[in-house]
């Protein structure tokens, strides 16, 4: 019976995202990777009872036979219901202790399929790590019992390797410089979501698992007895998804063949194990790895089958983030990063409501309209819908007027009142008024402002500016100013980007 391998483009993009978010779990996760988290929970669960089914029609095919012919099967048949019995219990057993981490998060009345408070960093420390239990340390022994167990009943050394790395729970050691071990790294502070996606993705490991022994036994029954008519090459990867400059790594395999022969492969880069590494190259979708197999039969037939997967490369970072704070400003030019997973920059067409969004180089330009309406921006790639996100649109805060200035090394300086000297202010061409608070640096442009000088008598004298500049009386009345007197510059109108004018508060100069 051939070997079944299924990878649905469904799984595939489950895979890529799980490896990408489990990249991202030293940050602080906001809410939008949060909902990812959930997103590949349900993909993962999607794909456990598409396995179980699998698994369950195997299970009755076996079940079939030993029931014609127990003294040829029974000895596959057992060890296969035992194995399914196993792996059933450890199956439950994880299902309860994301049931637990659930009610420790939101209380006794938690709903795995409702979490509320996703991003609780205490619920998996407390109930995997905390007290004489220590259920990650059983947790890990179990996996630990049940991988020896599988790699026993396997008959294959691809298969035997591909499941050992599968339920892997060796001590991290890429990114680990807390030297964290297996259950501390998978349980220690992380918020809830993503550790019932992790532990939702072991029930998964555990349901293929379970797969890939079923169909090993079952091919065994009568293996010397039976012959295939049919010879499928196929494409065994460790990973269909790889980090940007990093490896594509696995075994090519060709499934119901004589353990005896050893087929040769068109590729160089394909040993006589089947073992073969390609380097990733630049960061793209469905890059094709492809060649062909051959085979002699017993009779002296030569057989050739060729073999082909589709491999992604993936960015080390996935962002769509503003470039300065996190609202975008009515009228303005707001920066911000976009990238998906897998796609190029010059792949994603974006738009925006409530405004305009174009390219700029490998950033976009977002303008919105109306402050007070939020912008939604939505990334396609293509034709095909890849996410959304809405930001609020607010008007920039008001500027601060000052005056511009040199230093005696020739460095500008921003003058925004009290003691100044007159030669500086006397040489000063006007009014200026921006935004400059470490976040936001945005120029406005000045319109007009008013001189008021109080005179010998205590009356107040004011002189209209030359728009953004000192008039010539206002020059002549600062020059005549003894040190020590006070003016003030009052009645600032500017006028931003987005065609708002507002009027600023004053800035009380004294002469030096």
């Amino acid at each position: 019976m051939a070997s079944t391998n299924p990878r649905s483009p469904r799984q595939k993009m489950i895979n890529l995202m799980y490896l990408v978010f489990i990249a991202m779990l030293a940050i602080n996760l906001p809410e939008e990777v949060l909902d990812g988290f959930d997103m590949v929970d349900e993909g993962l669960n999607q794909t456990i009872k598409s396995s179980e089914a699998q698994n369950q029609l195997v299970f009755n095919s076996l079940t079939d036979i030993n029931n014609q012919n127990p003294i040829k099967a029974e000895q596959w048949y057992l060890p296969a219901a035992q194995f399914s019995q196993q792996s059933d219990q450890l199956y439950n057993h994880i299902q309860e202790l994301k049931t637990r981490i659930v009610k420790q998060a939101d209380g006794e009345k938690g709903d795995l399929n409702n979490i509320i408070n996703r991003e609780n960093i205490d619920a998996s420390t407390d109930v995997m790590l905390v007290g004489i239990n220590n259920e990650a340390k059983k947790l890990k022994s179990s996996i630990d019992v049940y991988r020896e167990q599988a790699i026993n009943l396997i008959t294959g050394t691809s298969r035997k390797d591909i499941i050992k790395s599968r339920l892997n729970t060796d001590n991290p050691k890429r990114g680990n410089l807390d030297n964290k071990n297996w259950e501390e790294a998978l349980f220690e502070q992380m918020p809830t979501s993503v550790t019932i996606t992790m532990l939702t993705k072991i029930q998964s490991d555990i349901r293929a698992t379970q797969g890939e022994v079923l169909a090993d036994l079952y091919n065994q029954i009568g293996a010397k007895d039976f012959r295939v008519n049919s010879l499928q090459a196929e494409v065994v990867p460790k990973s269909e998804f790889i980090m940007e400059g990093g490896t594509y790594e696995g075994r090519v395999v060709l499934t119901a063949i004589d353990t005896t022969k050893r087929p040769t492969f068109s590729l160089p880069s394909i040993n006589a194990n089947g073992e073969f590494k390609v380097g990733a190259g630049g960061v793209g979708i469905n890059k094709v790895f492809s060649g062909m197999v051959t085979l002699s039969t017993p009779d002296g037939e030569v057989i050739t089958r060729p073999f082909k997967s589709e491999y992604h490369v993936v960015p080390r970072m996935t962002t769509i983030q503003v470039a300065e704070a996190n609202v975008l400003y009515q009228g303005e030019d707001n920066k911000l990063t976009i990238s998906v997973p897998g796609m190029s920059n010059d792949q994603l067409r974006v738009t925006a409501t409530n405004g305009a969004i174009t390219k700029s180089g490998q950033n976009w330009i977002a303008k919105p309209t109306r402050a007070g309406t939020n912008m939604k921006i939505s990334v396609f790639n293509g034709t095909t819908f890849v996410s959304d996100q809405e930001f609020r649109v607010r008007l920039l805060p008001d500027p601060t007027p000052y005056i511009e200035y040199a230093d005696a090394d020739g460095n500008l300086k921003r003058y925004k009142g009290g003691r100044i000297s007159k030669s500086v202010i006397t040489n000063a061409t006007g009014v200026k008024a921006s935004i400059d608070d470490g976040l936001l640096d945005r120029q406005f442009t000045v319109l007009k402002f008013t001189t008021l000088f109080i005179d010998a008598m205590g009356n107040g004298v004011r002189i209209a500016s030359d728009g953004g500049n000192f008039s010539d009386k206002q020059k002549a009345q600062i020059r005549e100013l003894p040190r020590g007197k006070t003016f003030f510059i009052t009645e600032v109108k500017v006028r931003g980007k987005d065609g708002v004018e507002r009027d600023l508060t004053a800035i009380e100069v004294r002469i030096n």
